[in-house]
């Protein structure tokens, strides 16, 4: 795919001029992370790393995308109000979900602060800590945090189980059982987890959910690399053998959500081989590798040279979906979020310091 950019990616000199007025730019406009050397302090902070040029998105997957958006919302959404489902599906798993102690991308919260703040809602920042020792539930289960009541609980922590001793698990069922908002509660973070993903690639599974959607289920569907269960048994073992034999076309996936935890190559074929004897093996999904072509940019990191270096891009589309009771208040999609790192680099995010923000650029 051709582009009006191709002949720059050639020009070393000029490249090295264009990134320093995008570092210029992008610090003027905010693109903003707190440094790995002082992650709870906004004295020092740099640009968060991102692509020179946009990407290059062929249109017809870039509607696809936001096309089926609103049928994932549907999905999760009918996943978390199934207790039954989420039980039988996570019987067998060690769920395990990612947090930050430390938190680097402050800017992009305090960005939601301020446009909560213009439109007169405040923002309380506080820690597990500070629930279990200061928040309290009235007689109607209204949630109340130092004598303020509160109307929506915003997780950005408590997303991995270290992060839970057990005054942050009752905070946790505190928060769950009064009648603030939460975002998210715990019944949809389940339903975000490897083993319901793979339980969802099942012949039939999307059609109980989602009764009477033919169109949402193929759309939904179209989307789904093969997820394979490695629960004991034979189907098991088959996904194991098969996996040992051409490791080069899966991944394996742990319970943990964000990047950085995926196993491939020789790392997958030894966990596989410690796991096939173990029930431990049920807590994990192998999953179908995905191989997007790669591309040429020029990814911008503090400290790192200018250069043109192969690349592949994720695609995320962001949504927002309102259920009132049983009646459907919201459901579309609100933009998107393209993540582009070099193919060196196996897994990981924006974060963790291997993937960058990127826009896409259809063709």
């Amino acid at each position: 795919m051709a582009n009006s950019w191709g002949s720059l990616l050639q020009d070393e000199q000029q490249l090295k001029e264009l990134a320093q007025q995008a570092v210029d730019r992008a610090l003027a406009e905010g693109v903003l992370l707190r440094t790995s050397q002082e992650p709870s302090s906004s004295d020092v902070v740099s640009y968060a790393p991102f692509t020179l040029f946009p990407s290059l998105v062929p249109s017809a997957l870039l509607e696809q995308a936001y096309a089926v958006q609103m049928d994932f919302n549907l999905l999760v959404d009918a996943v978390s109000q199934d207790a039954a489902f989420l039980e039988q599906t996570l019987s067998s798993a060690l769920v395990l979900l990612i947090a930050q102690e430390k938190e680097r991308n402050i800017f992009d919260q305090r960005a939601i602060e301020n446009e909560l703040l213009a439109r007169k809602i405040h923002v309380i920042r506080r820690r597990f800590e500070d629930v279990s020792e200061k928040g309290s539930l009235d007689h109607n289960r209204k949630l109340f945090m130092d004598g303020q009541e509160i109307a929506v609980v915003y997780f950005r922590d408590g997303y991995m189980p270290s992060q839970y001793g057990q005054q942050n698990w009752e905070a946790r069922l505190l928060l769950e059982r009064s009648c603030a908002v939460k975002c998210p509660d715990i019944a949809t973070q389940l339903a975000g987890t490897k083993k319901v993903q793979q339980q969802l690639s099942r012949a039939g599974v999307l059609e109980v959910l989602l009764p009477g959607q033919p169109e949402a289920v193929a759309r939904l569907r179209a989307t789904f690399a093969g997820l394979y269960s490695l629960d004991m048994g034979e189907e098991g073992d088959q996904a194991i053998k098969e996996a040992l034999a051409a490791p080069s076309r899966f991944v394996l996936k742990p319970q943990r959500e964000g990047g950085g935890n995926n196993l491939y190559g020789d790392d997958m074929v030894q966990a596989l081989e410690r796991l096939k004897d173990s029930e431990e093996r049920a807590s994990y999904t192998l999953m179908e590798k995905i191989e997007p072509e790669p591309f040429g940019n020029c990814l911008l990191r503090p400290g790192s040279p200018v250069r043109v270096v192969q690349c592949v891009s994720e695609l995320g589309i962001f949504g927002v979906y309102v259920r009132q009771g049983k009646t459907l208040v919201m459901n579309k999609h609100v933009g998107h979020l393209l993540r582009t790192k070099a193919i060196e680099h196996a897994d990981g995010g924006v974060a963790a310091g291997v993937a960058v923000l990127d826009n896409p650029y259809p063709v």
